[in-house]
């Protein structure tokens, strides 16, 4: 694994940990790491709209343009399973706060 690739990995991982404690500019910027394919993830719009669904959900005004963007080239099966992971992803870190 190259310089590029662990650095990708980190900032892909200090993300998640800030996401984790509800930052909606993680949740943003993990949005647009999937929704691009940039830091050598795949793209992957599932990931992308729930990551944009959860920074909508917090306040943050640019994810809701991100995710309407990302939903016209998703499927409406597609859509219902980012949602549903988004609301996982909610339930995990309200029971990790209890």
């Amino acid at each position: 694994m190259g310089n590029s690739m662990k650095s990708a990995a980190f900032l892909i991982e200090s993300r998640l940990a800030e996401a984790s404690h509800g930052s909606s500019n993680a949740y943003f910027d993990l949005g647009v790491i999937y929704s691009t394919g940039s830091e050598g993830v795949a793209v992957d719009l599932i990931e992308a709209h729930k990551w944009f669904n959860l920074a909508a959900l917090s306040g943050h005004d640019e994810s809701k343009i991100c995710r309407a963007e990302i939903s016209l080239e998703m499927t409406a099966r597609d859509i219902a399973e980012a949602q549903r992971e988004a609301r996982n992803w909610l339930q995990d870190i309200t029971r990790r706060a209890a």
